[in-house]
């Protein structure tokens, strides 16, 4: 069932864990997601399912299809990464999402004046 803008009360005290990838090709592609489980089910869609099936070891494309079928997204991304010899970087963790009101000219002033730089001696002249 879809959320039209109502909060759960359980999620109002706890900050979204989220979870964040880095797909380490030519190009890194990242991707951002509300948790683990999503962000594996997002890179099994659009990186795994994605791929052309010329670029895996060839012993290995039938195990990612079996695993993308039965909706076993991490081992999907797993055995991908195997098969392409592609490194993907995956962390749990919150990230923080800067706004203009969060983070205006005039608190960026503030706390550039505050920061460490400006606020320990250098090395010697």
């Amino acid at each position: 069932m879809a959320d039209h803008g109502t909060q759960n009360p359980a999620r109002l005290n706890s900050v979204p864990l989220g979870a964040w990838a880095v797909v380490k090709h030519d190009t890194p592609q990242i991707f951002l997601a509300e948790n683990a489980q999503v962000i594996s089910r997002l890179i099994a869609l659009k990186v795994v399912a994605g791929s052309n099936p010329s670029t895996f070891k060839p012993h290995l494309v039938e195990a990612v299809k079996e695993h993308l079928l039965h909706e076993r997204w991490a081992d999907a991304v797993l055995i991908w990464m195997e098969a392409t010899d592609t490194l993907i970087d995956v962390y749990e963790e919150h990230v923080p999402i800067w706004t203009e009101d969060r983070l205006d000219s005039e608190v960026a002033s503030m706390a550039i004046r505050t920061s460490k730089l400006f606020n320990e001696t250098g090395p010697a002249s």
